[in-house]
């Protein structure tokens, strides 16, 4: 099975945090959640559902991991300035390990300079940001380009589930 770091600091949307987190252990992954220090408590910024994270991010090797998952919500703006953040997602990246992001998430790949040519999509009123990334943007419920897995919105959960379980 699979190994899945899930990248979150506080005021994550909760259900695209705990609808992929638990539909990846029902299928029989390890999931574990990442964050800028070990055994931070990180709580979704709509208060249903808190968190405490595994490991560190400075702690990590992308060498232990299959794919990522990049919740949305505030989490994303919270991590995209971490250079330990940028390096995990930029060498996930070169190795074409799979990396789902949804909503915000796709900040942290604007961030870590991976847009350019890619096709994307993410929270609608992102959709600048992501072209000026160099990101070809449609608003669609989900769209899978190479090994980027992007979503917009927790009404999309679905099909990012499934394209998310599909590559693991």
């Amino acid at each position: 099975m699979s190994k899945v770091a899930f990248l979150l600091a506080d005021q994550f949307e909760d259900s695209e945090m705990q609808v992929p987190y638990e539909e990846v252990k029902k299928a029989g992954h390890q999931a574990d959640i990442i964050g800028l220090k070990k055994g931070q408590e990180v709580k979704g910024k709509q208060g249903k559902v808190t968190y405490t994270t595994d490991k560190a991010i400075a702690d990590v090797s992308v060498q232990d991991y299959d794919a990522v998952v990049i919740p949305g919500g505030s989490s994303p703006e919270n991590l995209r300035l971490d250079s330990h953040i940028l390096k995990f997602v930029t060498e996930a990246d070169k190795a074409s390990k799979p990396i789902a992001s949804i909503c915000h998430g796709p900040q942290i790949l604007a961030s870590a300079d991976l847009l350019k040519g890619r096709t994307i999509t993410s929270y609608p009123p992102l959709q600048d940001d992501m072209v000026n990334a160099g990101a070809n943007f449609k608003d669609e419920e989900v769209i899978v380009d190479r090994n980027f897995i992007t979503s917009r919105t927790p009404k999309d959960e679905p099909a990012f589930v499934r394209e998310l379980l599909k590559v693991l």
